[in-house]
């Protein structure tokens, strides 16, 4: 069974179970630098327009090569974008947000859209080109490389509200939102429609899944009122998936969402969802035997390994117990891609990527 089989029994589109659990794993520059010099592979880097979904779209020879079995692409910066720094070491990206490199992440430190207030504001405001020179060079190219052995996910996270509260800031955003406020609407509509055009241009490249991210939890709750998501959000991403599945009737849609978000899982299957991320277990709600027995025949799930505190700082044997509680339970009879719930960091040493791997593949087996 290769990996593409793999991934597609595990997801439920192939009746079955996979032979073991599939395995997948996104690594930080300082991790990819290093393994791609310890095995000898290049590391190719696909820089998207929102920085830090750069790490979820390269390196994509290595981690198959270290033992992924999925492949993530995802647009990149148009060919004719340079980054130029500030004296303050800030930069504007592609959708004139100013950014910071912060300890992690980046961070944005001004917003394009600050002092927005009505829909003429977003209406006058430009979106990247979605056709610019160069945008899914990398896509086109991976699909060709891998598509007969590997799933290929489309990635077009920061989709919808968490690009919203990017361009304009997130205190402003939700305070808007409560307000109704003239331009909350049009804008939903207009990172929807932006994501969406890049979404159906990795369809035609030909990808099988397309990966949305958007969070509506903090680590206790949600963000916003479950009504407040039905009234203003919900509809939006339906749209978008109707649109996708127009494209490509089997097309697979992943959300990652982060953190408390139990109390909208059951609207987020109605839009049309079929795979859950990162399945955050140490946040309420979210305990492994309640996310399978309440949502394991609506979703299969991907993640649920901690990298906040068990993958940096856990020993070895806490490790193997979490993943085979995570496998025995999240994978009993299907359903399930063990993956750590985020990025991995430099805080997590080579040395325990590796283990994770080892024991995922030593603990998935169906047989």
């Amino acid at each position: 069974m290769n990996s593409r089989e793999r991934v597609l029994k595990a997801f439920k589109r192939l009746p079955g179970l996979p032979d073991r659990v599939p395995v997948q794993f996104d690594l930080c520059r300082q991790l990819a630098d290093h393994f791609g010099k310890v095995l000898n592979i290049p590391v190719h880097y696909t820089e998207n327009p929102y920085e830090d979904v750069t790490y979820r779209i390269s390196a994509n020879e290595l981690r198959v090569a270290m033992g992924s079995d999925v492949v993530v692409t995802g647009a990149s910066v148009s060919e004719d974008y340079r980054i130029v720094k500030d004296a303050d070491g800030t930069w504007l990206n592609e959708y004139q947000m100013r950014m910071r490199q912060g300890d992690i992440y980046v961070e944005v430190v001004d917003y394009p859209l600050a002092h927005v207030e009505t829909k003429a504001d977003i209406d006058a405001y430009q979106f990247p080109d979605p056709d610019a020179l160069g945008r899914f060079r990398d896509a086109e190219a991976l699909v060709k490389k891998y598509k007969n052995d590997y799933l290929i996910f489309g990635d077009i996270e920061v989709t919808v509200f968490s690009l919203a509260h990017q361009l304009v800031g997130m205190e402003k955003l939700l305070v808007d939102m409560m307000m109704e406020t003239e331009y909350v609407a049009p804008l939903f509509e207009a990172c929807a429609e932006y994501q969406t055009q890049i979404g159906l241009r990795l369809i035609e490249k030909g990808v099988d899944a397309i990966w949305f991210g958007d969070d509506f939890g903090t680590q206790t709750n949600l963000i916003i009122p479950p009504e407040t998501f039905r009234e203003q959000l919900k509809p939006i991403y339906k749209r978008m998936i109707d649109r996708f599945k127009e494209a490509k009737p089997d097309i697979i849609p992943i959300l990652h969402c982060d953190g408390a978000v139990a109390d909208l899982l059951n609207d987020i299957w109605e839009i049309g969802f079929e795979v859950f991320n990162p399945v955050q277990s140490g946040v309420p709600g979210h305990l492994p035997q309640d996310m399978k027995d309440r949502f394991g025949e609506k979703f299969a799930f991907w993640g649920a390994i901690d990298q906040q505190d068990l993958l940096p700082n856990g020993s070895d044997e806490e490790l193997e117990r979490d993943i085979i509680e995570k496998i025995s339970i999240l994978g009993k009879n299907g359903g399930y891609m063990i993956a750590p719930a985020h990025i991995l960091q430099n805080d997590v040493s080579p040395e325990r990527v590796l283990k994770f791997i080892e024991l995922c593949k030593k603990h998935g087996s169906y047989d």
